[in-house]
């Protein structure tokens, strides 16, 4: 069976939102760093990253979300990822990955776009 990887773009409140689906891997990542980089140049510098349909990630992904965030502060911009809380077995991959990593405290994590989108936005817990 082939999963489609998928990167699509909406705005919601002036934050971008760059939803993602699929396999975030060594093939795939480098689709998502351009996205993130082609709206950066186009000036946006409110970005949310949803991985909510992201169900398998490896370290080149992770490589990309550590970059993103890396060149987000560069510009004085904001970046929010969506790792929905599905509950403790069947919790997001991503999460999962971030958090086996040690990385996942770099990045302010809510559980939807409503949240990420929200000015007085608080991330999750860590």
């Amino acid at each position: 069976m082939v999963v489609a990887f998928k990167v699509t773009e909406d705005e919601h409140g002036g934050w971008a939102v760059l939803r993602v689906s699929g396999e975030l891997d060594l093939v795939t990542s480098p689709v998502l760093r351009q996205r993130v980089h082609d709206a950066v140049a186009e000036g946006q510098r409110q970005l949310v990253v949803d991985l909510s349909d992201v169900f398998f990630c490896d370290s080149s992904g992770v490589g990309v979300l550590i970059g993103s965030r890396r060149l987000m502060r560069s510009c004085r911009g904001r970046l929010r990822l969506i790792l929905p809380a599905r509950g403790a077995e069947d919790g997001s991959h991503v999460n999962r990955v971030l958090g086996a990593l040690g990385v996942r405290r770099l990045f302010d994590i809510h559980p939807d776009v409503a949240s990420a989108t929200e000015d007085e936005a608080g991330p999750l817990s860590a």
